[in-house]
């Protein structure tokens, strides 16, 4: 099953660059205004520096790389958006190992199709699938990851109705039908249940009796939105979250993904961010270190807080 997923998510997202290409060369020049097409990277830098400074502290240098790339063709009645936002940051203390501080990898894509012109509703379909690109540790641990690349790994795909207000920035997305997989490749992580998925199960004495599942389905509803607007004079917000709740497993328990994000523009390359990101997953349990171990506990609301400075470059 995981390997099935794995090539569909290899078929997407190759037949997605594939189409483009073929639509890009084989359309007449009047059709090459239907592609929406937006390229961002840039490089955050943080660091700083002490000598004889009398009220103490470490010197440190971060420095977080992000892109985000957006490929939307439109047609008449027809939209097909596609996105993908990449970063990832580290960290490095005096008298400590590097860290990390980012790391996301996240693909959205959604086609829909309206009944006429006027009308801001498009019914049709969403793919999102989100990974990591590193091990994550619960620091100053770091002999054993709780987290890893496709460890997790969510894809959501669902059928639903899209609002879409370009002129106001804001889209909502309604699925009463979308299937929500989890997928833990490492073989630990499997073993312990790790997001969600089955434990394995020992005998009396610790032998292996069955691994613990790679993967994890579930089926329920999908809410998601996205506000993106300027809404002071050179200060764009950025504010997107999505809902999910499974039909079979505690309906009504609802997990939480609320990114926001302040970018606020210097000059034509350099940016200052400012961003909040909120999640909650019952599925997910917290992992702290107590007196050098590892110790598991119940679900947590998670929150990250991010304010950066560097170049933007769009192309």
């Amino acid at each position: 099953m995981i390997k099935k997923a794995c090539f569909i998510l290899l078929f997407f997202i190759t037949s997605q660059y594939t189409q483009a290409q073929i639509v890009k060369t084989a359309l007449p020049d009047t059709t090459a205004s239907r592609w929406e097409k937006v390229n961002k990277v840039g490089l955050d830098f943080t660091q700083i520096a002490f000598v004889n400074w009398s009220a103490g502290g470490n010197n440190s240098i971060s420095g977080l790389i992000k892109g985000h790339f957006i490929r939307a063709y439109k047609y008449n009645n027809m939209k097909w958006n596609n996105e993908l936002l990449m970063r990832y940051g580290l960290n490095k203390q005096e008298n400590q190992d590097v860290r990390k501080t980012d790391d996301a990898f996240l693909l959205n894509s959604t086609i829909g199709y309206r009944k006429d012109s006027i009308s801001n509703w498009f019914y049709g379909g969403k793919f999102t699938f989100q990974t990591q690109f590193s091990n994550g540790y619960s620091y100053p641990n770091v002999e054993k990851a709780i987290s890893k690349l496709f460890a997790p790994a969510y894809v959501f795909v669902g059928i639903g109705a899209e609002y879409a207000r370009k002129d106001l920035g804001f889209t909502l997305y309604l699925s009463p039908l979308t299937q929500k997989t989890t997928i833990v490749l490492d073989k630990r992580l499997s073993n312990e249940g790790a997001f969600g998925v089955a434990k394995a199960i020992y005998d009396t004495n610790g032998t292996l009796l069955r691994s613990g599942g790679k993967s994890r389905t579930e089926l329920g509803t999908l809410i998601s939105g996205q506000f993106k607007r300027e809404i002071a004079k050179n200060m764009v917000l950025d504010t997107r979250a999505t809902l999910y709740t499974d039909y079979l497993n505690k309906f009504g328990n609802i997990d939480i993904d609320w990114f926001s994000n302040i970018e606020m523009t210097v000059n034509k390359y350099v940016k200052a961010n400012v961003g909040l990101h909120v999640m909650y997953d019952d599925d997910i349990k917290s992992k702290k270190e107590e007196n050098g171990i590892q110790v598991t506990r119940g679900p947590r609301i998670q929150l990250k807080q991010i304010i950066g400075v560097g170049v933007l470059y769009t192309f």
